[in-house]
């Protein structure tokens, strides 16, 4: 299936090649597939900074732990989380929902009632961790995506979130951010491109119950 040819093809991409860039139209297709991503009762409760300003990007390497992939990368994506879920947050997406299903957002009342007293009984510190989960499955449909154009990837934590918030003004924002993804095309200098990528066997990680 082409799906385990994309994932056997792609690697934590160490070296970019930096005269190469990713297609508008490409770049599309990945945000869509960003946005199509599921999420827990689909509120879809994080932001996407794509840092594109030169002086920012330089900025931002000593504060990814010195990895050079937010300078040299096509695209540097920053996903992020709000420090905290609202009422009017839950509202607005009831409002979608509605919206685009062209229905009454009154038939929703019951199920916008449900997540405030589900989400907002979350302490500051469960519901940022929860959402952060809802993250990182968006992560992984923008990692498959990219595979599936041959674009390049780098999912990265390696970076210091209060450094980052500090150089992206996230406090203002009201975000912290959570992991990155650069994206790009390999640089035939990087050597780890031809390594054999090591996994668990498929026998280790199932467990028959």
């Amino acid at each position: 299936m082409k799906i385990i040819e994309d994932l056997k093809w792609r690697y934590a991409t160490k070296k970019y090649d930096t005269t190469k860039s990713i297609s508008d139209k490409d770049l599309e297709t990945i945000k869509e597939a960003i946005q199509l991503a599921p999420t827990s009762y689909g509120l879809q409760l994080f932001k996407v900074l794509e840092i594109d300003a030169a002086d920012v990007k330089q900025k931002l390497v000593p504060a990814s732990w010195g990895q050079e992939q937010a300078n040299t990368t096509s695209k540097y994506l920053v996903f992020c989380v709000p420090k905290q879920v609202t009422a009017e947050m839950i509202d607005e997406y009831v409002e979608i929902k509605a919206q685009v299903n062209d229905k009454d957002p009154e038939l929703f009342a019951g199920y916008a009632d449900f997540m405030k007293m589900k989400v907002l009984a979350l302490s500051n510190e469960d519901a940022v961790n929860w959402m952060n989960k809802q993250v990182y499955i968006a992560l992984g449909v923008a990692l498959s995506a990219a595979a599936s154009l041959r674009i390049d990837s780098t999912p990265m934590e390696g970076f210091e979130a209060d450094k980052y918030a500090t150089i992206l003004d996230l406090k203002q924002k009201g975000l912290t951010a959570a992991v990155v993804l650069a994206l790009g095309y390999r640089s035939s200098e990087d050597i780890t491109q031809h390594d054999k990528k090591a996994r668990r066997p498929i026998k280790d990680l199932f467990i028959q119950v």
